[in-house]
């Protein structure tokens, strides 16, 4: 395109899930309730670990990190589109849109690293039992703490430096609801080809290694639980992996689904799903199936209920 005929993007406009009046309404109630469960969720999931000693371990160290995550990656997109539809207002600004695609990618990749590095916790549980406290040592549960903030950081940082040059010239409309990088690739009116090679293998490699690591956790600690005698301890093993299993193909058949491909294949409304399950439906989940099914996470819940609403009265 010349370049008298490129105009200068300020904002955006984010058309959301629909774009018919008469289901505003509805979309808000229910994405209010999902965040709102979200947030709730895994607050009390991190306040309970934090003031449980008991659960002072890796294990809910990686899970308090993924709660982090989960109202972080919800709280980035959400609240903004509550607030377009509350206001009936559309846009977004520049600044604030490529800042917003940024730290919606830092919690999607980063939740791609923390169920991998969970998944090795639990590998190390079942099938290294009595060596788990010298392998998971301090140090250790710090660096897989550390690492994949660091890596989800640079991923982004990667997509916003090769987005920044970019132009969008005529249209300024969105087709989501939130500022996600596919979108905003096929705005553009400049030559993306490099930015889409990236996304490819960037995201091959976010998705791939961590699955990888999913994969082979599992397949050892299936055939190590099939060695129990106890009917009772298969079914309860098999039955918490079952649950982690369940969120893990969801949300990385979510992601291979909108982001292991080049942007151009997928229909908007595909993509808008997709964004929709790993950015608000399996945050909303985490607290369910990682945590109210573990005993130990009940048990601090439930401490941690009484002592907010009872100690105040005994006072």
């Amino acid at each position: 395109m010349p370049q008298g005929n490129r105009t200068t993007i300020s904002e955006f406009l984010l058309l959301g899930l629909s774009n018919q009046a008469e289901q505003q309404k509805l979309l808000f109630v229910l994405f209010l309730g999902m965040y709102l469960v979200t947030v709730v969720g895994n607050g009390l999931i991190i306040l309970a670990i934090g003031l449980d000693s008991c659960l002072h371990t890796p294990m809910y160290l990686f899970l308090a990190n993924l709660s982090f995550a989960d109202i972080s990656s919800i709280s980035t997109s959400v609240p903004k589109m509550l607030m377009n539809i509350q206001t009936k207002t559309q846009s977004i600004s520049y600044g604030s849109c490529i800042t917003q695609m940024y730290f919606s990618i830092v919690f999607v990749v980063i939740d791609n690293f923390l169920l991998g590095v969970m998944a090795y916790d639990r590998f190390v549980a079942i099938c290294h039992p009595l060596n788990y406290v010298t392998i998971m040592q301090p140090r250790l549960c710090v660096l897989l703490t550390v690492i994949p903030w660091v890596l989800s950081n640079t991923v982004a940082l990667t997509h916003t430096l090769l987005l920044l040059p970019l132009l969008f010239c005529d249209s300024n409309s969105l087709p989501h609801f939130f500022c996600d990088l596919a979108p905003l690739l096929k705005l553009s009116c400049s030559d993306s080809r490099i930015n889409e090679l990236v996304l490819f293998f960037l995201g091959s490699s976010v998705v791939t290694f961590p699955s990888a690591l999913i994969f082979f956790s599992y397949v050892c600690i299936v055939r190590v639980v099939l060695r129990i005698s106890s009917t009772e301890g298969k079914r309860k093993a098999f039955s918490t992996c079952g649950s982690h299993l369940t969120v893990v193909l969801l949300f990385y058949g979510t992601i291979v689904g909108v982001y292991f491909f080049p942007s151009s294949t997928h229909p908007d409304d595909g993509d808008k799903i997709g964004a929709v399950l790993f950015t608000v439906v399996t945050p909303m989940m985490n607290p369910f199936i990682y945590s109210l099914r573990n005993k130990d996470m009940k048990g601090a819940l439930r401490k941690l209920i009484s002592r907010k609403w009872f100690l105040p009265l005994m006072c």
